[in-house]
């Protein structure tokens, strides 16, 4: 089973991806996402000029030398563009021989370890009550699991207040735009959105919140313990994590659940973190992690020391991803919870697909390989649109975390 084509197809069907197609002689095609959201012209140049020339007479069948030939083959190695073209070689090539077996992916990675796989929705407002109407508008969709995030008094834009009602695109044309923060603002208010929140939906709903990496340690800290009385699910991203040992900063000052991970991009950005126990939710995105080969070793790791597994989820990502995740969650024992963000219309035209979402949980389908194709011809009606995400500054001028 040669490989005999590796094609990188760039489109904009509501916002860009980046999707590599993999042919076999024997007719055999696989999938691969491959989208770094404001950076995709680089992951598809690496794909173009580097790695399809390397695919081409490979054995399809051999994904894990494949893996580690264009990891350790590579002297430059990890880093968010050289994983992502890697993690999309590695799903194209599941996506191949789980057709070549007639069999949906979840089958060759153990099978169902559920019957359906729990998702949570997005759900903000321009101001605390908005919010409260968004979390109902969820709850009503079926979701039992919503994160909520809420625009802050005294900051004009605020992460996660979303253009639509079912999903948030942060990236915009043109050069980044510059977004306002306060640590300080933010303190203060958070805690009396999750108070009114839980005020009016009670404790059977579960409620998630993003910090989005911008606070320090010991403000993180001091979040967590202020949110303990509203039990969240979980607080994601509460400080960059760059400085892993700031975690065990915040473990000292809060039992609120931690979640992060979806900037990683190896097992070695997340193994003290997952050793120490220090979170308690592993968010590795599909693509970015270098496929499903490597997520795995993540999530045995993980599963030794009782930390479960969340995969990113959002419209930066396109179809294929979502299905590889789900197919992911379907099978690993130590499943947590799945992103999910809607698409547009117009990329649900483009990348048609068999997974299905039914009262807040989501199914990967049963169709041979992932049960995701792409429409060329009408992804070709759709030419890339350059577009960036924020940049972040303090009040008074400093460059921050966005």
């Amino acid at each position: 089973m040669r490989i005999t084509d590796a094609k990188v197809i760039v489109s904009c069907p509501g916002r860009n991806f980046v999707t590599l197609k993999i042919t076999t002689e024997d007719g055999i095609y696989g999938l691969g996402d491959a989208t770094v959201n404001g950076r995709e012209l680089a992951v598809a140049s690496y794909l173009s000029d580097h790695v399809a020339p390397l695919l081409v007479g490979r054995d399809a069948r051999r994904i894990e030398d494949t893996w580690q030939y264009l990891y350790k083959g590579a002297y430059w190695r990890r880093g968010p563009i050289t994983m992502a073209a890697i993690g999309a070689v590695d799903t194209a090539l599941w996506d191949i021989k789980a057709k070549s077996l007639d069999a949906p992916l979840y089958q060759l990675l153990g099978g169902a370890s559920r019957e359906s796989v729990l998702v949570y929705g997005h759900a903000s407002g321009n101001d605390v009550e908005d919010t409260v109407a968004a979390v109902a508008d969820f709850a009503k969709r079926g979701y039992t699991a919503i994160r909520a995030q809420s625009a802050i008094p005294g900051i004009p834009s605020t992460y996660g207040v979303g253009r639509g009602k079912l999903y948030y695109e942060p990236a915009e044309s043109g050069n980044p735009p510059e977004n306002v923060w306060s640590s300080e603002l933010y303190l203060n208010f958070v805690p009396r959105l999750f108070e009114r929140l839980r005020k009016e939906f009670g404790s059977e709903v579960h409620l998630l919140h993003d910090v989005h990496h911008r606070l320090t340690p010991i403000e993180a800290g001091r979040l967590g313990r202020s949110l303990e009385p509203y039990h969240l699910f979980w607080l994601e991203d509460p400080t960059p994590a760059e400085l892993q040992e700031g975690f065990r900063l915040i473990r000292q000052h809060t039992t609120t659940p931690i979640a992060v991970g979806e900037v990683f991009n190896t097992i070695f950005d997340c193994q003290l973190l997952i050793r120490e126990q220090l979170i308690d939710y592993i968010r590795n995105a599909v693509v970015h992690s270098g496929g499903i080969s490597h997520l795995l070793k993540i999530a045995h790791l993980a599963e030794l020391y009782q930390v479960r597994t969340a995969c990113h989820g959002a419209t930066d990502l396109s179809p294929v991803c979502l299905a590889a995740a789900l197919h992911f969650d379907l099978a690993v024992h130590n499943f947590g919870i799945q992103e999910y963000m809607h698409h547009s219309a117009e990329t649900e035209r483009v990348f048609k697909h068999g997974y299905t979402f039914s009262q807040g949980t989501m199914y990967p389908g049963d169709a041979p390989g992932l049960g995701v194709d792409i429409d060329e011809a009408l992804a070709a009606q759709y030419p890339y649109q350059r577009a960036c995400l924020p940049v972040n500054r303090k009040l008074d001028g400093t460059m921050h975390s966005w």
